[in-house]
């Protein structure tokens, strides 16, 4: 069949309203792998509703018990033809973040998918079962043109990314051999344009912990003692001041990345621009060097007290959450033992430092590979535009375990726009996005079984 006619058929899933349908009934399961989650919805996702998917392309299915304790389930799909051939891996996840269901507007509910336009709405529309949904439909659609792909493909999904991809690195090191591919292609995170499609081959890591000034059990008469005690707010917040100044500019030198080098920025250098504040982030880099080529670092919660009621007393204790966000050329193991240093320094021994759960490695991957030519060229060929090209994702993603577990180049297509609302209330993903997502993954598919992939090695 005509290669248009198949991309064709790619775009009229989307624009018919089947992709949408589709789309609904992974949404309406709740996978939440955050506290407001249940173990049993996670296995549920890999094993009611999607290993039938795959099993009906012809995928051979196994899920997999994670193997550290309190970690999610994975599975694992293979659809061989022949040992000779490429072997592509992809990668989703199907997990979500808590629903939190009060804060949607009116008419909507995160897990129950709702249409309005270009929109669809529903936990994970966006983040991420839209997104692995079109790549396996893709599959299915070459699958069902030619009867076969040209080329072998594996596919990881897993349940646990939100709360950090718990295991993962773990299990590729246990099945590297069931697992070792040529390239990893997979879709997560934003497009940087709603009408340019956009490639990245890694991702900023990132890492969380609690800052906790804790000074005495229970709370203390704000006159009484207000001038005698200390207030752990304030001093909580002192601390925050110096780690980062009123810009946001990170003062800890050791989190200062040296790998903002003249390649780098001038891969940022003609990207468009990004919604920004102007007195916000670094001084003296772009917008875009800011977010791909740096670190930063963000406050997610700050609590003490009663602030829907409060009381005259000072605070015994005061927590704040927070998160760096990191580039290569941060080194991981240092990063809380710089700020213990610096704390220290500045004064603030009083200020305990809590790590929170594993932390994302930062990566980024050569844009002059010919596997990231390779996939360029056919998204040109498919669209008729040049994708925007990042060395990084601004945000977190597991993709070390890709590039130092199996050694592979990782090439990732995102299927959602920036302002999806993904992580918070009203998450949508843009059914103009889907459509085109069909027809790039299609398209790609297709390049990769005509035989027109790089060798391997």
């Amino acid at each position: 069949m005509d290669r248009n006619i198949i991309v064709q058929q790619a775009s009229d899933y989307a624009s018919g309203g089947r992709l949408a349908a589709d789309l609904a009934q992974l949404v309406v399961r709740p996978s939440i792998s955050q506290s407001e989650g249940r173990p049993q919805d996670l296995l549920a996702y890999l094993g009611e509703d999607m290993r039938p998917i795959l099993e009906g392309i012809g995928f051979d299915c196994r899920i997999f018990d994670n193997p550290l304790p309190n970690g999610a389930p994975l599975l694992v799909g293979c659809r061989i033809e022949d040992a000779g051939l490429p072997t592509i891996l992809v990668y989703g996840h199907g997990d979500v973040c808590n629903g939190e269901a009060v804060r949607w507007r009116e008419g909507l509910h995160p897990f129950r998918m709702v249409e309005e336009g270009d929109r669809l709405y529903g936990r994970g529309t966006a983040d991420n079962k839209i997104q692995h949904l079109i790549n396996i439909k893709a599959l299915e659609t070459v699958i069902s043109a030619r009867g076969k792909l040209g080329f072998n493909v594996k596919i990881v999904l897993e349940m646990a990314e939100e709360t950090g991809s718990l295991g993962l690195r773990e299990f590729f090191e246990r099945e590297r051999d069931l697992l070792v591919a040529d390239v990893l292609i997979a879709s997560d995170g934003p497009r940087l344009q709603v009408d340019t499609p956009t490639m990245f081959m890694g991702s900023r890591g990132g890492l969380s912990f609690d800052l906790v000034v804790d000074l005495r059990p229970g709370d203390h008469h704000s006159g009484n003692f207000g001038g005698l005690l200390a207030d752990p707010v304030i001093l909580l917040s002192h601390a925050i001041a110096a780690i980062v100044d009123r810009r946001g500019q990170i003062l800890v030198p050791e989190w200062r990345p040296t790998s903002l080098t003249p390649d780098i920025r001038a891969a940022l250098k003609d990207l468009p621009p990004r919604r920004h504040d102007t007195d916000w982030g670094e001084a003296d880099l772009t917008p875009a060097e800011r977010v791909f080529g740096w670190n930063s670092l963000a406050v997610l919660a700050i609590s003490a007290g009663n602030i829907a009621s409060p009381q005259n007393a000072i605070s015994g204790s005061a927590r704040a959450t927070c998160q760096l966000r990191f580039v290569v050329g941060t080194d991981m193991d240092e990063i809380l033992p710089a700020l213990r240093r610096h704390l220290d320094a500045a004064g603030f021994p009083m200020v305990e430092i809590r790590a929170k759960g594993p932390a994302f490695k930062a990566t980024r991957f050569p844009p002059d590979h010919p596997w990231v030519r390779f996939v360029e060229k056919s998204i040109t060929a498919t669209t008729g535009k040049q994708p925007h090209l990042l060395p990084n994702l601004a945000g977190s993603l597991p993709n070390d375990v890709f590039t130092d577990v199996l050694g592979v180049p990782t090439i990732w297509i995102p299927h959602a726009h920036a302002e999806c609302g993904q992580h918070g209330p009203n998450e949508h993903a843009l059914l103009s996005i889907a459509e085109e997502g069909m027809r790039i993954m299609t398209g790609l598919f297709l390049n990769i079984g005509e035989g027109q992939a790089p060798e391997p090695g």
